[in-house]
C-alpha cells in the first residue's frame, strides 16, 4: 500500500509541532508495512479547506498517487464541521483512496469493516444535510412570522393612523408637516392618505 501522511497545526496550537504527528504516523505505517510516498503539512487553521497542502493532497488523491491517507486525528484533518468533514472523506473514497486516523482506529476504511465505515459516514452526512435544511426552513418560517431575531417586523414598520382624521386636519388648513407631527407619521404618509381614491 502506498501511503500519504497529512499533518496540521495552526498558530493557535501552542507548543505543538507537525513533526510530532509525522513521527508517529511514520512509525504506524511501518507497522502496517505501508510505503510512504508523500507527506503533506499545513501550518494554519483547519476551519477551511483552502489550505495549500490540503488542496494538493485532494488533487493527488484524485489522481491515485497514493492508496491510503493517514492523519493523526480527525481534527488535524479538518475543523470545517461534520458535514464538510464527511464529504471530504467520501470524496477521498470515491477516488479509490482509503483513509485511517492514527488516534481514532474506528475511522478506518482499510480494514474488513471499511464498507461499513463508509456507509455509516454517508448516512451521517445525509442526516446532517437534512438537519441543516430543517434549520434553514425553521429560520425562514420564524422570520416570516416574527421578523428579525429581535422579533421586530422585517423592514419599515407599517404606519398606523386615521385617514379620515388626516383628511379633516388638511381640510382645516393645517400644513402637511403639522399633520404628520400630530399623527406621528411622515409627511409622505399623510400626503398619500389624502390622495383621492381611484374609481373601481
Amino acid at each position: 500500500m502506498r501511503a500519504a501522511l497529512y499533518g496540521r497545526v495552526s498558530t493557535k496550537d501552542k507548543g505543538q509541532e507537525v513533526a510530532n504527528q509525522v513521527i508517529q504516523l511514520r512509525e504506524f505505517c511501518k507497522t502496517q508495512d505501508w510505503t510512504i510516498v508523500i507527506e503533506y503539512e499545513d501550518h494554519q487553521s483547519g476551519a477551511t479547506a483552502d489550505r495549500p497542502q490540503f488542496r494538493k493532497m485532494m488533487a493527488d488523491a484524485s489522481q491515485r498517487r497514493f492508496d491510503v491517507l493517514v492523519f493523526w486525528a480527525l481534527d488535524r484533518f479538518t475543523r470545517e464541521g461534520t458535514l464538510a468533514t464527511l464529504q471530504h472523506l467520501k470524496q477521498m473514497t470515491s477516488y479509490g483512496v482509503a483513509f485511517r486516523s492514527y488516534t481514532e482506529p474506528y475511522l478506518d476504511s482499510c480494514g474488513i469493516f471499511g464498507d461499513v465505515v463508509i456507509a455509516v459516514l454517508g448516512t451521517i452526512a445525509q442526516q446532517e444535510r437534512v438537519r441543516i435544511s430543517e434549520r434553514v426552513r425553521a429560520g425562514l418560517d420564524r422570520a416570516r412570522l416574527q421578523g428579525t431575531k429581535s422579533s421586530k417586523p422585517i423592514g419599515r414598520p407599517k404606519a398606523v393612523f386615521s385617514r379620515a382624521e388626516v383628511q379633516t386636519l388638511r381640510a382645516e388648513g393645517l400644513s402637511w408637516r403639522e399633520i404628520a407631527r400630530r399623527a406621528g407619521v411622515s409627511a409622505a404618509s399623510v400626503r398619500r392618505a389624502c390622495r383621492p381614491t381611484p374609481p373601481s
